[in-house]
């Protein structure tokens, strides 16, 4: 089984819809770069995640919702993110609306992950979302925690990136 085939399959997709939105991107000539969970994949042992989050530049963003309908997904607008999903797969993609991600996608690198080549933000900047999620107090705590462990796995793999951290969130991942 590939890659693609597994994520897929978890993701019970009868439509490749990350595919789909990759095309959507290259077919409108849009940059961006994938962040949060999938993006720590690209520097940690991947984990299954069911929530793409992606960033495109904001002059793209309403071409890319319009393609994106067009193409069967359903969109839906919140304060800092849009949300694409289809019926045809659980995969749920969030396109981050957020201004302070709009500089990742100058450093992003091209990767593979989980079968898929996309651009991801940098690891300092996958770490910076993560941070910022997790000291995101009106985000679940079920959602923080998973976003503790993500910046736990993104340390563990590069302890350089500890220096990083704040000294609140260092003084919870070095406990």
């Amino acid at each position: 089984m590939t890659s693609k085939t597994f994520m897929n399959t978890v993701a019970n997709g009868e439509v490749d819809i990350l595919q789909l939105l990759l095309d959507i991107i290259t077919d409108t000539g849009s940059e961006y770069c994938v962040i949060g969970g999938v993006a720590v994949n690209a520097y940690a042992e991947p984990v299954v995640n069911l929530d793409l989050d992606i960033v495109v530049t904001t002059v793209d963003i309403d071409k890319i919702s319009k393609a994106a309908q067009e193409k069967g997904l359903h969109v839906k607008e919140f304060e800092h993110s849009l949300n694409f999903n289809s019926p045809k797969s659980d995969l749920r993609i969030q396109l981050q609306t957020d201004p302070r991600y709009q500089k990742f996608i100058a450093r992003s690198v091209v990767c593979q992950v989980l079968g898929y080549q996309m651009m991801v933000a940098s690891a300092k900047d996958v770490l910076q979302g993560k941070v910022w999620a997790y000291l995101d107090k009106s985000r679940l705590k079920s959602k923080r925690q998973k976003d503790l462990a993500d910046i736990m796995r993104l340390v563990e793999v590069n302890p350089m990136l500890v220096k990083q951290l704040s000294a609140e969130v260092r003084e919870v991942v070095e406990e």
